[in-house]
């Protein structure tokens, strides 16, 4: 979309940070204004992420003003944050496509543009990419400046700890800021603190600390009381030990939506040796009076009409399989003290709040730490507990080796309720959970199970949750069902599928929700329908049925086909020797562009008529 220069005066003379840096310092407040009101607009015609971004205006602008951009590198953690850094470096007049099919990333992306250095989507990276390349930096010479931007929830993950550790040993000249919406701006935070913090960032401090630690350094009690008197002098008024202890140089915090005293602190971090930690309050939703009160709804909206204030209703009327999830834990706990449910950090999108208030005991939120949820569920399982981790599909491969080594080996009954599996759609490759049937799926004493409806999502978690015997993995993706009728738990028969339609010649085995589709497509071709239901272990008998009874078998899965669900049934035909012809339909050996589930699953093949396309190519090959 272009823009209305009326409206976006200052806004208008900005397309790159040159731009920007040209700009008198009086008139960067006025362009932060026209910059919030151009994201309000954007986003609301576009959906995607909006809070963040909103709480971020004056910090994106203070750091374009101040470093030179792309030369001086510039990481954003996560990037929900990241829009009007998109908006500021030449894709002002794109943002309108952003998360959409074809259009820019929902995330900053290395590929897109070259003030995107670290292509992100999952939380807690850019301390360790931002000590690689300060490291790289120093060994290149030229004088480049790294800046790492990482928000006070992407802070809790260990990563980003393991990350500070290394580079405060190895005294890579990097800043790291702490962009806390979570705080509020209180006392602490304004003229003083905001003064306190240009002194303790400014040359007359640094030379006083410097210098004195040279003159004493021959005089080991004198520069351990000089040590413990500095931090007792900022302790009293900064939070700084914990970063100190790290190696960093604790300064602030400040007022993230003071642009102009941003950019007097950043000038004068610029040029400081070593590792710096800038810590400054923001308030999440800034300059929209709606999102401000509620961040969490906010955080990510649909298209809205920003006059009303309120984000339009969801249209479906059926529930989603996070709500089904949710009800269903809800029901679990009534009748049973030791379930204990464990989010990392997703409890809105997991469909936990309604429990997380009703339970609040058995209910732990565990922050960005997904290898610790796992963990932490391994050892409420030797407890004595049963524990149920919720955690999105691509969020999972962060705890690989946790589900292997912690839960996985010593046979513990801990359930995974994988949300988000198979195409998720808008927030692109990063997001898609394409991998989880292929990495769980080699892994001994694991129990798969894939529903294809609402009704069989609850029988399923139902089924694991009772199992006992070891992990049970049930995944479901995100949004809606096909509305079926929900019945009265019950446990359902381990490794048994189930035949959905009778058909000649071709059988398809369907893995999950794509069941409605393939049924469609089975129709038009006359084809047997399996609901396979379990990954592992597999109906090895059913298979076997359908291989005497059938010329062809189809597979049908939303994860990628290479070591997915259906290489498991070519492996047990192979072994049994049965040389019938096997197709595998899933997602191929690329990564998942971003798009609405619905455009995806099409390109992907995974809608109806390309099932239905594909079978019949591959028939007519024969």
């Amino acid at each position: 979309m272009s823009i209305d220069i009326a409206k976006y005066p200052t806004l208008a003379l900005v397309e790159t940070p040159d731009d920007l840096r040209l700009l008198p310092k009086e008139s960067l407040p006025k362009l932060c204004d026209e910059l919030r009101q151009y994201l309000l607009n954007s986003v609301s015609r576009s959906s995607g992420h909006f809070a963040s971004g909103l709480g971020t205006i004056e910090l994106t602008v203070a750091l374009h003003y101040v470093y030179q951009t792309p030369f001086d590198n510039l990481i954003w953690d996560v990037g929900h944050q990241a829009y009007p850094h998109k908006i500021l470096t030449g894709r002002r007049d794109r943002i309108d496509t952003i998360r959409h099919k074809n259009g820019l990333h929902a995330f900053p992306w290395r590929e897109e543009s070259e003030y995107d250095v670290l292509s992100v989507g999952h939380s807690s990276t850019s301390i360790s990419a931002g000590v690689g390349m300060a490291v790289a930096a120093a060994r290149e010479g030229r004088n480049r400046k790294t800046v790492c931007v990482i928000g006070d929830g992407a802070i809790t993950a260990g990563m980003a700890f393991e990350a500070m550790n290394h580079g405060g040993d190895i005294k890579s000249d990097m800043l790291v800021i702490l962009n806390d919406n979570e705080m509020s701006i209180s006392e602490n935070v304004g003229a003083l603190n905001n003064h306190l913090a240009q002194l303790l960032s400014g040359k007359l401090y640094t030379t006083l600390r410097e210098g004195g630690k040279k003159v004493f350094s021959g005089l080991p009690p004198i520069k351990d009381l000089l040590k413990k008197t500095e931090e007792h002098i900022k302790g009293m008024v900064v939070p700084s030990t914990f970063f100190e202890e790290l190696g960093f140089n604790y300064i602030g915090p400040v007022d993230g939506h003071d642009v102009l005293a941003l950019i007097q602190t950043l000038k004068n971090m610029r040029d400081l040796k070593g590792p710096q930690f800038l810590h400054i309050m923001t308030k999440k939703g800034r300059g929209y009076e709606p999102a401000e009160k509620d961040p969490i709804s906010w955080h990510a909206v649909p298209q809205f009409d920003p006059s009303t204030g309120t984000l339009p209703k969801s249209k479906s009327s059926k529930p989603t399989f996070s709500k089904i999830f949710g009800d269903w834990l809800c029901e679990e706990a009534e009748h049973d003290p030791k379930l204990m449910a464990i989010t990392p950090a997703m409890r809105e999108g997991s469909g936990m709040v309604r429990f997380s208030k009703s339970f609040p005991d058995q209910y732990f939120d565990v922050a960005i730490a997904e290898q610790h949820s796992v963990t932490f569920a391994a050892g409420l399982a030797i407890g004595g507990y049963k524990p149920v981790v919720a955690i999105y599909s691509s969020f999972l491969q962060r705890a690989y080796d946790q589900v292997i080594h912690d839960v996985a080996i010593q046979k513990l009954p801990v359930l995974f309720a994988i949300d988000r599996a198979g195409i998720v759609g808008n927030d692109g490759p990063t997001h898609q959970g394409a991998f989880d049937l292929s990495f769980l799926r080699i892994l001994p004493n694991m129990v798969i199970m894939t529903p294809s409806d609402e009704n069989e999502c609850r029988q399923m978690l139902h089924t694991g949750y009772h199992y006992g015997k070891g992990p049970v993995a049930v995944r479901y993706p995100r949004g809606g069902g096909c509305g079926a009728t929900l019945q009265p738990l019950t446990q359902i028969e381990i490794g048994k599928g189930v035949v959905r339609r009778e058909g000649e010649k071709t059988a398809i085995l369907v893995f999950g929700t794509l069941l409605e589709e393939v049924l469609k497509a089975a129709e038009n071709l006359n084809a047997t329908v399996v609901d396979m239901r379990f990954v592992k272990p597999l109906d090895e008998a059913l298979i076997l049925e359908m291989a005497a009874s059938h010329d062809t078998l189809v597979t049908v899965e939303e994860n990628a086909v290479m070591g997915g669900a259906g290489s498991g049934v070519n492996e047990f035909l192979m072994a049994q020797r049965k040389p019938v012809p096997v197709l595998n339909i899933g997602l191929p050996d690329s990564y998942v562009p971003q798009g609405d589930q619905e455009e995806i699953r099409s390109d992907m093949g995974l809608d109806a008529e390309h099932i239905q396309k594909s079978i019949e190519a591959y028939l007519a090959k024969a």
